[in-house]
């Protein structure tokens, strides 16, 4: 959630709840909050405690924070506007279940319940963090250091994706969790049959071969982003660049609230 301090000057991107008192924020403008600094979001007065090496601060709260009554959907920057208040049902996927996610897998909005009662599916969590949107800067792609997310795998699904004849991944989310528990597994099944609870840093970039899954639904993502290049390290990326012509030709939306292709 994206909350803003009570005079307005503050803004705070809620990343990471690190108790019921701390969070990990991502804070703007960053210069004023050094350590030692408070801030005020509905009454409640907040201290930056730590800066961490990446900018990002760690805040101790006096008491919890309300995050549904002060903050607001924290929608992805390339959208240019503010939230709505549409966005907090569009902006969700009908199978959210666990709060920790700062933006939605969105893969997953073009489903509907009727649509998933009549497809055979299992679910997993995976925490999107705020490194989804940075882009790739490093000269060397394999340099891009990835941000990591906290995921978790129940029993079911992991024995329902063995036995599978094809796995379906909607979205780079799940994509990104399958394959890190199939590069850790030392098992001929695609993951072990068991819970998965951990966190996954993988940068899945041309060329990897892929262990889990077989097809993925994805939407069109932003150029030099580690999406793309998740897209084209399974595509390949002549396919992936022709299919993002025929989009354009096509007029598809692209990005969050954009359109689909599915890549077999």
């Amino acid at each position: 959630a994206r909350v803003v301090s009570d005079d307005g000057g503050i803004e705070l991107l809620c990343l990471d709840r690190l108790s019921s008192l701390e969070w990990r924020c991502l804070v703007r403008p960053g210069k004023k909050m050094k350590p030692g600094r408070r801030v005020v979001v509905g009454g409640i007065t907040g201290t930056v405690a730590e800066v961490y090496e990446n900018g990002d601060r760690r805040v101790v709260w006096e008491a919890p924070v309300d995050l549904d009554a002060h903050g607001h959907l924290a929608l992805p920057h390339y959208m240019g506007r503010g939230h709505d208040i549409a966005d907090r049902d569009r902006y969700q996927t009908v199978f959210a279940r666990e709060e920790g996610a700062i933006a939605a897998p969105t893969a997953g909005l073009h489903f509907t319940p009727e649509m998933l009662a009549g497809l055979p599916h299992a679910h997993l969590t995976l925490h999107v963090g705020v490194g989804t949107f940075r882009p790739v800067s490093a000269e060397v792609v394999s340099d891009h250091v990835m941000h990591s997310e906290k995921y978790h795998v129940g029993e079911e699904t992991a024995r329902r994706v063995n036995e599978a004849g094809r796995v379906v991944a909607v979205g780079t989310t799940v994509t990104r969790v399958l394959e890190s528990i199939a590069r850790e597994e030392k098992t001929t099944a695609r993951i072990g049959e068991r819970d998965h609870t951990g966190a996954t840093d993988i940068f899945i970039h041309p060329p990897y071969q892929f262990r889990a899954v077989d097809a993925l639904l994805t939407n069109f993502h932003l150029p030099q982003s580690t999406l793309i290049m998740l897209v084209s390290a399974f595509a390949g990326r002549d396919l992936v660049l022709e299919a993002y012509r025929q989009a354009v030709a096509e007029r598809y939306r692209f990005y969050s609230y954009g359109d689909c292709m599915l890549l077999l």
